[in-house]
């Protein structure tokens, strides 16, 4: 498999790690495409997702698979057990739903300030931006931290009492958080106990060393 991303993005943390979580790491070979210089939103990346964003899949056949949730779930369902996105019925429409909501309540919104409300990657690749709607999803990213930590306060999990793809969207929502300096209010204490438990298995500690690893390399 080929994964094209780059190394530290939020999203790709989510492929990043759903990958470790299986197993697959090193049954994948990674092309960076270089979001601080707009690679993503040139033709020849355009040519593998007209949509310019990250991270994509690609299949030895040359089929190309985009999007987070799309991804993993081909990644669960490619290796056995599937350990992300449920086993039974109820458990899969549980863990879609609840990914879904960390998508739109939580990691999108962080996204959309850091384009519109910060300098985001910069000038040359952010062609037009609007404050005021940027500000506007701070604010529901905060929002949604208050939901997830009320979910949290009665489960395990984000969605019930097993780790799954919904709990990794939220982890690359808190991952966008901290690289925007958008704290977790102090009053969310559920939520900040759970990313303490996510930070500390083994997906994320190997995606943070692939993280370090990276940036010391081009740093020399």
């Amino acid at each position: 498999m080929r994964i094209y991303d780059w190394y530290d993005g939020p999203y790709p943390a989510r492929v990043r790690i759903a990958l470790a979580e299986k197993g697959l790491i090193s049954d994948t070979e990674f092309v960076p495409v270089n979001l601080w210089t707009g690679e993503h939103k040139k033709n020849e990346f355009l040519a593998i997702n007209y949509s310019g964003t990250l991270p994509v899949l690609e299949l030895d056949d040359g089929t190309l698979i985009a999007e987070c949730t799309a991804i993993t779930q081909y990644l669960d369902a490619l290796s056995a057990p599937r350990t992300l996105t449920g086993t039974t019925p109820a458990e899969q429409g549980i863990i879609h739903m609840m990914t879904k909501r960390a998508e739109i309540e939580f990691l999108d919104a962080v996204s959309v300030y850091f384009h519109h409300a910060t300098a985001g990657l910069g000038p040359e690749v952010e062609l037009y931006q609007n404050p005021e709607w940027g500000n506007r999803m701070r604010n529901k990213a905060v929002q949604g931290m208050h939901y997830f930590n009320r979910i949290l306060q009665t489960q395990s999990y984000v969605a019930g009492e097993t780790f799954s793809m919904a709990d990794i969207a939220v982890i690359g929502g808190m991952i966008f958080s901290a690289l925007v300096n958008l704290p977790v209010p102090s009053e969310c204490g559920a939520l900040s106990e759970w990313y303490e438990r996510m930070q500390a298995r083994p997906s994320f500690q190997q995606w943070k060393a692939m993280v370090e690893e990276e940036r010391l390399r081009r740093s020399v």
